[in-house]
């Protein structure tokens, strides 16, 4: 097995760690929402700009898998990750419309290894996405497990 660029001991309070973009289609809104969230201004155009989202948005949820794509890309899928105990918090700060194109980065806020198995690290994280201007679309702080390199071994 190869061993995984980013464990524990790579994560630096402070850093930021970029997700590259994702561009999003009004297919895939429509796909999301139809199979798991399916309020009309998620499913239809003009739904969605009667609605005080402006046009067709997607789910806070499609937003939330997006951004776990765009995570799991940038460094997730080539780390020692464990898993998460859990999400802190999650803030949908506006709608995401079809044709926005997300970018966002990761920064570490905390580090600790766990005192009941010192071969697993606890990197608390705060995420950000931004559409093409530049204006905050989703928020979320969380604490993930990743292996020491010891650990992995």
């Amino acid at each position: 097995m190869t061993a995984k660029t980013w464990a524990y001991e790579d994560f630096v309070e402070g850093a930021s760690l970029d997700l590259g973009t994702k561009l999003v289609s009004a297919v895939e809104i429509i796909e999301f929402a139809g199979e798991f969230d399916a309020q009309a201004m998620h499913l239809d155009e003009a739904a969605g700009k009667a609605s005080i989202l402006g046009g067709l948005a997607a789910s806070g949820w499609h937003t939330c898998a997006m951004f776990m794509r765009m995570l799991c890309d940038a460094f997730l899928l080539d780390s020692t990750s464990q898993g998460a105990p859990g999400v802190d918090q999650v803030k949908w700060k506006r709608p995401v419309l079809a044709g926005d194109l997300l970018s966002g980065s990761t920064t570490v806020l905390a580090k600790r290894l766990s005192r009941s198995k010192p071969r697993l690290g606890l990197v608390t994280m705060r995420s950000e996405l931004f559409n093409q201007r530049g204006e905050g679309v989703f928020e979320l702080e969380n604490t993930v497990m990743f292996l020491t390199r010891e650990g992995s071994a």
